[in-house]
């Protein structure tokens, strides 16, 4: 029994150490640009081993020099009401919660349909899982966390995504979500991917090219490969309609 205690108390002792690193981190973050996250650490590791060759494309710019089209445009397209939550948006993790429900409802409904013998024999189609994280999660996932999906790991995310609100505040946290985040392989942060698909610096984004942007972020190796895509471009447009009512941090 004493064993056990001394497991446990070890246990949360590593935890609470664990926790104060992060702080110890984010803290540092508030004057010190990250180099890296641990997100680009593992997409540089995957395709440099894939291809034998390191691809890292980023240029960090100062948020007073980030344009607005692309702070409005990301605002719109990954996180409505980034301005005036504490890092989670519960009304938009109870829709992902009900359109996830209502897809997997679905995808049952339809395979009862099948008669016994064709549905062993037909692959299951996997169901779309809707997020509802905001740039905040988005940005504590990326800098800090691997990508499994386990409870622990979710409130892990949770913790770090209420420190990145406490101590970093909303300018800070867009400034850095959209100097690292992806935008295709390799392509990291707002300036790379400027050059690299509009080859012209970030500061001089047009609305609509900046919701283009924003609307690649949730898949930007596929869209990076599919330019002419119709959803991309119907979508940027509407993503520029919103724009204009979108409020800055």
């Amino acid at each position: 029994m004493k064993a056990l205690l001394r497991l446990v108390g070890l246990g949360l002792l590593a935890g609470l150490a664990l926790q104060l690193f992060f702080v110890a981190r984010i803290a540092v973050m508030v004057v010190v640009d990250p180099e890296s996250t641990a997100f680009q650490r593992s997409e540089a590791y995957l395709v440099a081993r894939n291809t034998g060759t390191l691809k890292w494309r980023q240029q960090w710019v100062p948020y007073s020099e980030l344009p607005d089209n692309l702070k409005r445009a990301v605002i719109a397209s990954e996180d409505a009401s980034f301005a005036e939550h504490d890092g989670v948006d519960m009304e938009a993790l109870e829709k992902a919660w009900d359109k996830n429900a209502k897809a997997e409802q679905r995808a049952a409904q339809s395979a009862s349909r099948l008669a016994p013998a064709k549905a062993a024999a037909t692959p299951a189609k996997p169901v779309k899982i809707v997020g509802g994280s905001t740039i905040t999660q988005q940005l504590a996932k990326n800098l800090f966390l691997s990508g499994e999906r386990t409870l622990l790991r979710k409130g892990q995310e949770l913790v770090l995504t209420l420190l990145l609100e406490a101590l970093l505040g909303k300018e800070r946290i867009l400034e850095i979500y959209l100097n690292s985040v992806e935008w295709g392989e390799g392509i990291f942060g707002a300036e790379a991917a400027a050059q690299h698909y509009y080859r012209k610096p970030a500061a001089r984004l047009s609305a609509y090219e900046a919701a283009r942007l924003a609307v690649m972020l949730p898949r930007p190796k596929y869209f990076e490969t599919r330019p002419g895509s119709g959803y991309l471009a119907s979508r940027a447009g509407t993503i520029a309609a919103r724009m204009g009512g979108v409020e800055l941090p």
